[in-house]
């Protein structure tokens, strides 16, 4: 571990002269997110309405396909990474993905009522996502200087929020415009989805650092240190991020409990659940420039345990009374939480990678948080089903606490970037 030049172990070094600008691929990136996050959430708000009540599909059947595809997204990273990283090309392998995503709403439109079809589409906008998710965060690491990666990625979550708020909207939209007409709705889907491909294409340009590497002259041991994955695992200090985060992955619960127990708790109509996501969203978007820009000044890691910090105070506040006060404070926390956790994450890990290295290296971050978050989401259902809700709280609120204790001391101090002779080492 290193020690800053002002002080603090945690805290990035600072470049003198660093811009302070946000670059312009993170921009655009930016652009591509929120127009595609309008996209797919316009089909997330109408699909379990369109599944359930227009196609007759059981809540379990709903269930288990969304379930199942989610949890394929998080393997599928391995693989965007991994193509990205082996020629350098993350915005060809990122723009497959966001034209896969695309291309599945065309397959709704298409479907019908057949259950196959739609399935097959979901499969393809999950398989989308996945491959694209990885080489796009990597192309944010490498457009700008290592001490602004938090600002850069808080920029660019911001931008996705504002899609994932507009999405529903524009779904309400099309649907009070036509009369209920679903199809519309996969139709203006598609076509907005294919507006993110073509801001991709145009506005985003390859990044130069991973380009450059197979360029380089053919050695012995070249082979062995092309592959990113055991590269990024044999770095120690991105092994305890992994870990961290897979720790604290395991105690998250899902926010969809937090909204059900907030429900219950003040015994509110079925009709408002779809309202509540959009508290934190809004508290995410306001809140995740500037925890961006204070993880950049104060330190990465101590970001990172300050959020999950938030999440523990949010469970806390839902084991007291519930009332209009506790669902405004659980939402804001829960906003604070996805701010000084998403991008800082990533922009905490990824001076550790090589550029050659580095899509496969955050897939496989990412992939190891998403699984230990399918696992902590299951293992609070099991809890709840066999004790209760309470009960289940406490306990997950105790291992939090606990999983919070290790990682701030499994997690290492803000990585330095790599010295440009990092990739060729033995």
């Amino acid at each position: 571990m290193y020690l800053a030049a002002n002080g603090r172990p945690d805290a990035p070094p600072r470049t003198p002269g660093a811009r302070r600008r946000v670059p312009a691929t993170v921009l655009a990136l930016g652009a591509v997110s929120l127009v595609t996050d309008v996209s797919s959430e316009m089909v997330t708000a109408v699909l379990p309405l369109y599944l359930v009540l227009g196609l007759g599909l059981t809540p379990l059947q709903f269930g288990f396909l969304d379930g199942m595809f989610n949890g394929a997204t998080a393997l599928v990273r391995l693989l965007g990474g991994r193509l990205a990283d082996r020629r350098g090309h993350h915005k060809r392998v990122a723009g497959a993905g966001y034209l896969l995503s695309a291309l599945s709403r065309l397959g709704l439109l298409l479907a019908g009522g057949a259950t196959g079809a739609i399935a097959a589409a979901l499969a393809a906008d999950r398989l989308g996502k996945g491959i694209r998710t990885a080489p796009r965060d990597a192309l944010i690491s490498l457009s700008g200087p290592t001490e602004t990666l938090g600002r850069s990625f808080g920029v660019h979550r911001a931008m996705d929020t504002t899609g994932a708020l507009l999405g529903p909207l524009a779904a309400f939209a099309v649907l009070w415009a036509t009369a209920d007409a679903y199809d519309a709705v996969f139709a203006v889907s598609f076509c907005t989805g294919l507006l993110g491909v073509l801001l991709l294409v145009v506005y985003v340009p390859a990044a130069p650092g991973p380009a450059t590497a197979p360029t380089a002259p053919p050695t012995p041991t070249a082979p062995r240190a092309a592959p990113p994955r055991p590269s990024a695992l044999r770095d120690p200090a991105f092994r305890r991020v992994l870990y961290a985060s897979a720790v604290l992955g395991a105690t998250t619960i899902g926010d969809s409990f937090l909204y059900l127990l907030l429900l219950r708790g003040l015994d509110l109509p079925p009709a408002l659940f779809t309202l509540l996501p959009l508290g934190p969203a809004a508290v995410y978007l306001l809140l995740a420039v500037p925890a961006g820009r204070i993880a950049d000044r104060t330190g990465r890691r101590t970001a990172f345990l300050t959020g999950h910090a938030a999440l523990l105070g949010a469970y806390l506040l839902l084991l007291a009374p519930v009332s209009p006060p506790t669902v405004v404070g659980v939402l804001a926390l829960l906003g604070v939480f996805y701010a000084a956790t998403d991008g800082v994450l990533m922009a905490l890990a990824a001076p550790a990678l090589p550029a050659a290295g580095r899509a496969g290296g955050l897939a496989v971050l990412q992939t190891g948080q998403a699984l230990a978050r399918l696992l902590g989401a299951a293992g609070f259902g099991a809890a709840w089903t066999l004790w209760g809700a309470r009960p289940a709280l406490w306990a997950a609120a105790l291992a939090l606490a606990g999983a919070l204790a290790a990682a701030s001391r499994l997690m290492p101090a803000d990585a330095p970037a790599p010295s440009p002779t990092a990739p060729e080492a033995p």
